[in-house]
């Protein structure tokens, strides 16, 4: 890998209007970093934002960007375009920041956005018939599950990624990813239950 690859443009290219895919191609066939930069321009301030809603410090968020980007432009010959590339590297992302989280021991000091589409499905979906779950309570509720069940729920309702995209992320069946939802939000549902209780 060129060393120049090591850093990326702060500067957006110009106008640039072919596909990921394209771009990707180009990249194998030529190790442009100019086109390493195209992907970076397009795509570094939504690894930025899931990478800081994974660790809370911009700083942290900001190293994890850059070497998921590297992680990124070593594993490009591997994408074969059976998922779209925002969605493989997603997983990349999102599978680089649950491993960091394990070694530095912080899982259980990740924090939760909280989410309105998340909510309102859980209350749909029969969580309590007689009260709504404030935001408040859904936060403290999140992080009191795993961390694969936290994440598989933010997944769902507040990256609204479909089924098929998060089976590519997880790199399990539709079955199994409908069946992690559903469980954790039935461990939702039992830790609300439990914690806030309905008095009449």
């Amino acid at each position: 890998m060129q060393i120049l690859l090591l850093t990326f443009n702060v500067q957006p290219n110009k106008k640039i209007t072919i596909s990921d895919e394209e771009v990707v191609e180009q990249i194998v066939r030529t190790q442009s970093a100019d086109m390493v930069n195209v992907l970076y321009d397009r795509y570094a301030h939504k690894v930025y934002r899931k990478c800081i809603s994974f660790v809370k410090d911009s700083s942290t968020a900001e190293d994890l960007t850059h070497d998921i980007f590297i992680k990124m432009y070593m594993n490009l010959g591997s994408f074969k375009q059976k998922s779209k590339f925002s969605t493989w590297l997603y997983s990349i992302t999102y599978n680089f920041c649950i491993d960091y989280l394990r070694k530095s021991k912080k899982m259980r000091t990740m924090s939760v956005e909280e989410n309105p589409n998340l909510i309102k499905d859980l209350e749909e979906d029969g969580i309590d018939d007689f009260i709504e779950i404030a935001s408040g309570q859904l936060k403290n509720l999140l992080e009191k599950v795993k961390v694969e069940e936290k994440m598989i729920l933010l997944m769902k309702y507040q990256d609204n990624l479909s089924i098929k995209e998060i089976q590519d992320v997880l790199s399990i069946s539709e079955s199994a990813v409908k069946m992690r939802i559903k469980r954790a939000k039935e461990k939702v549902r039992r830790l609300h239950a439990e914690q806030y209780p309905v008095h009449y």
